[in-house]
């Protein structure tokens, strides 16, 4: 296994580990556990932020160009338009394709 294969199976290992992070500390009632867990994810973000930033600088990890100005701006918009609140349906109505819900007359 090469070098590079090797960094970033380990940048894909941590990444995933840190998402892992967030199901366990919602999960965890005890203060002081929790803690731990925040700061094993803060560490772990950490490492995996300068594994990346190395990766990088050795090309083993292209970033995609920053998007043109022009783009996220046009993105921003659809996504506002699709994001927008639609008109409410008139009282009493069914979502168009949805027969009679249980329990409703």
């Amino acid at each position: 296994m090469q070098e590079k294969d090797i960094v970033l199976d380990v940048l894909s290992s941590v990444k995933s580990g840190i998402g892992e992070y967030a199901k366990v500390i919602t999960e965890t009632a005890d203060p002081t556990l929790r803690q731990t867990f925040q700061q094993m994810r803060d560490g772990d973000e950490k490492f995996q932020y300068d594994l990346y930033n190395i990766a990088a600088q050795k090309g083993y990890y292209v970033v995609s160009p920053n998007a043109a100005q022009q783009d996220l701006t046009s993105l921003k918009s659809t996504l506002s338009q699709r994001m927008a609140p639609q008109g409410m349906p008139p009282q009493g109505a069914q979502p168009q394709g949805m027969g009679q819900m249980p329990g409703m007359r």
